[in-house]
């Protein structure tokens, strides 16, 4: 099993940044893709960003392309994801999730970390 720990939530301005971490931990080996997933009050969950554990490969939601980034440090088995310019419909509460080896969903998922932008 693999746990997986959000931080780096909190309050911010329109047009400030945040950056959140997702450390993995257990069988943090087993991890092929870690990504990013947001949920809004009374709204679906959606996904944000991902990106390989291998090769740094990285997908982004239309939504945040060219204002979040997805990097990772396999040393530390964690994976960033920084926010610049959020805007208030940015605020959400923010999950990093994994696939392990020879999966093929997200199957393994953090408690979540709150994002709130004030106007």
């Amino acid at each position: 099993q693999v746990q997986l720990v959000e931080s780096g939530g909190g309050l911010v301005q329109a047009g400030g940044s945040l950056r959140l971490s997702c450390t993995a931990s257990g069988r943090a080996d087993t991890i092929v893709r870690l990504g990013w997933f947001r949920q809004a009050p009374g709204k679906e969950r959606e996904f944000i960003a991902t990106i390989s554990r291998s090769d740094s490969r990285t997908y982004y939601t239309d939504s945040v392309k060219g204002r979040f980034t997805v990097s990772r440090d396999n040393a530390k088995n964690t994976v960033y994801l920084q926010m610049n310019s959020l805007e208030p419909e940015d605020t959400a509460i923010y999950y990093c999730a994994a696939i392990r080896a020879g999966r093929e969903s997200y199957d393994n998922w953090g408690q979540g970390t709150q994002v709130t932008v004030s106007s």
